[in-house]
């Protein structure tokens, strides 16, 4: 019923990509049930999605942390759930993967209908990406609603301790975020 990945998961030692995307299959089968057309249809899904699909063989303990973050997230994929809770999902990724990561997700949204609750820190890709932001300090929800009702510079500095300009972005035209360092302070 709910797809979860933590931030900082551990895969067994030695596993195939494969068969770590595949544990994601568990809970659709029963006690004694073997594999069925479908679990590998799914697991190959999976694996494509993520642009891991020539991994598959590879150990994963053999995979840059990048690689290894995407495989975990093939793995959550693998389970179909409706719902996704996702730590961190771009951790490790370069920028280009994780545009894709955010992409998938977006599709995942749009297309089957599948909740995506996930923690950011990028602003910016938070605002790009999400409906709704949960802005929290110290464990205290602060702000709740549409990244263009919420994010602004004051929202910024009593999260973050940071000074910001906030402009529209020229892709999205959602918020943009734009830290203001001690060097750049006016």
């Amino acid at each position: 019923m709910l797809g979860l990945l933590p931030q900082s998961p551990i895969a067994p030692e030695g596993i195939a990509v494969a068969d770590l995307v595949g544990r994601g299959r568990h809970p659709h089968q029963g006690l004694l049930s073997s594999w069925s057309p479908r679990d590998y249809e799914v697991v190959a899904s999976a694996l494509e999605a993520t642009g891991m699909s020539e991994f598959a063989d590879r150990p994963v303990d053999e995979l840059s942390g990048g690689q290894r973050q995407r495989v975990w997230i093939a793995m959550a994929l693998a389970q179909e759930t409706s719902v996704l809770l996702l730590d961190e999902p771009t951790t490790f990724l370069d920028v280009a993967h994780q545009i894709e990561v955010l992409d998938l997700l977006t599709d995942l949204n749009r297309d089957r209908g599948t909740t995506i609750v996930m923690v950011l820190h990028d602003l910016n890709l938070a605002a790009r990406y999400a409906d709704v932001l949960v802005a929290l300090r110290d464990g205290a929800v602060q702000a709740v609603g549409s990244p263009g009702a919420i994010l602004t510079p004051e929202l910024v500095r009593d999260v973050f301790g940071l000074e910001s300009r906030v402009i529209p972005d020229p892709v999205s035209g959602t918020p943009l975020v734009i830290p203001v360092g001690r060097h750049h302070a006016e």
